[in-house]
């Protein structure tokens, strides 16, 4: 792909506010674009690396007899209540909200309890195991300061 059938134009100088070297790099390479501390969006050669990067995952997933699912990003507090991790005193990067029907629900920053209840539900011995269910998916932190430019962000990708 040629520089010029792009969006983006590279950039001279790294933004001011950027404290991160590798995060001022990829905005000046045009990769990444930055929405606020902590959340960036992807431009079309940092979009069309990550989906690479994600082939190369799924390639190596599937060839340990990986099996790709999707979970809901919505979680349910009572799930959560049961491992004694939805609490703000316990786990306090949650994006917690409440639905119409008056039931609270988070934004999964991952996704343990959601993967064992599944499981439960369907290794009944140990002759169904092994089991090598992954996903990829968008995780949200509440971040009281992001840091560390793209390495600890509010929002991300990740493999569970």
């Amino acid at each position: 792909m040629k520089q010029s059938s792009l969006i983006t134009k590279t950039l001279r100088e790294a933004p001011k506010d950027e404290t991160s070297a590798s995060a001022a790099l990829l905005l000046r390479a045009g990769f990444i674009s930055k929405e606020m501390a902590g959340v960036y969006d992807y431009l079309p050669l940092g979009w069309m690396t990550l989906q690479r990067i994600l082939q190369v995952i799924r390639e190596e997933m599937n060839l340990l007899g990986g099996v790709e699912l999707q979970l809901s990003a919505l979680q349910d507090k009572q799930l959560w209540e049961t491992t004694n991790r939805w609490g703000d005193d316990v786990v306090d990067n949650w994006f917690k909200t409440e639905l119409k029907d008056g039931r609270e629900v988070g934004l999964g920053f991952t996704h343990e309890e959601p993967i064992t209840r599944l499981m439960k539900q369907y290794i009944q011995s140990y002759k169904d195991l092994p089991k090598y269910p992954f996903q990829i998916q968008l995780k949200f932190r509440n971040e009281l300061r992001a840091k560390s430019g793209m390495l600890r962000v509010r929002e991300f990708l990740m493999k569970d």
